[in-house]
């Protein structure tokens, strides 16, 4: 196999945990801009980044992403991509007469406002998460899509596809980029073992990452989130499909069975299987020209 380089994203958060889970998972401010430079230092080159409030429960606040971003961007370089999915708290949560419980779609919008973003998450499908007992519908109907992927065009944010099964790929991921709301290399991010808590995700075998894989349009990037303990094995099969991969305490809480693990931890170890294949990390600079991004302007002096 070529040597080549390989875009490691970390994701630190998410929209779920808390630190009860894991007392390492950064939520405020400062300790996920440190998180996130550390984490560079040890080889990755995005960040996939959910907002928390000072009470610890989720946010899309463009003044609280503002303010993520900005001491990110002070430590490091990394490519900041927000996120436009939420949590299934704080902020996010809109509950109905009827009792239903749903992502809210304009608190969603919102991190889209905060400077610095240079990508976001871009959930093309209806889903339904399901966690400690309660159902959260996260609803992204196809004039929804259309309405995000316009904001994010109208922005210059280049989408980073999100997407659970193989309709996601097929339905309005590609229909978007036929349409032209993003340009090659189209970046797919393909969350797979995620089955037991959303309904309609897909769990992980190699055949059945295989079969998503052959959906993507040609152009796309490939990258893979190997949910809780796939994340180990998923690392090396993207990999060895030609992809990039994401690890980070939103996917995963733990380093090995028992043990609790840090964000560095799971970067460093994904950087470690990516050079025994025969790669390297690509740098935030690589990840840019990678992905079709702009190049950071030079601070100032």
């Amino acid at each position: 196999m070529k040597p080549r380089k390989v875009i490691v994203t970390v994701a630190p958060t998410g929209g779920m945990a808390g630190k009860d889970q894991n007392p390492n998972l950064p939520t405020q401010p400062e300790e996920i801009a440190d998180d996130i430079a550390a984490c560079v230092e040890a080889g990755a080159s995005v960040a996939a980044i959910h907002a928390r409030r000072p009470d610890g429960l989720a946010t899309c606040n463009p003044e609280i992403y503002g303010r993520i971003n900005e001491l990110v961007r002070e430590r490091c370089d990394v490519v900041i991509n927000n996120s436009t999915g939420g949590g299934i708290s704080g902020d996010m949560i809109k509950e109905y007469d009827t009792g239903e419980l749903r992502i809210d779609w304009n608190e969603r919008l919102k991190g889209l406002e905060a400077p610095l973003v240079e990508m976001a998450t871009f959930d093309c499908q209806t889903i339904i998460g399901l966690h400690n007992g309660k159902e959260y519908l996260s609803k992204t109907s196809p004039a929804q899509c259309d309405e995000l992927a316009e904001k994010m065009a109208a922005r210059g944010i280049k989408p980073e596809w999100e997407v659970f099964n193989h309709a996601n790929i097929a339905q309005d991921c590609k229909r978007l980029i036929n349409a032209g709301f993003d340009s090659k290399p189209y970046y797919i991010n393909i969350v797979i073992g995620v089955d037991k808590g959303f309904q309609g995700a897909m769990p992980y075998t190699p055949a059945a990452l295989q079969q998503m894989v052959e959906e993507l349009p040609v152009g796309a990037e490939l990258c893979v989130s190997g949910i809780g303990p796939n994340q180990l094995p998923v690392i090396a099969h993207s990999i060895l499909l030609g992809g990039h991969v994401r690890v980070g305490l939103e996917d995963n809480l733990y380093f090995r069975r028992g043990e609790l693990a840090t964000n560095v931890q799971l970067v460093e170890r994904a950087v470690r299987i990516v050079r025994e294949l025969g790669h390297e990390p690509a740098t935030p600079a690589e990840a840019r020209q990678m992905l079709g991004l702009k190049a950071l302007e030079p601070a100032s002096a």
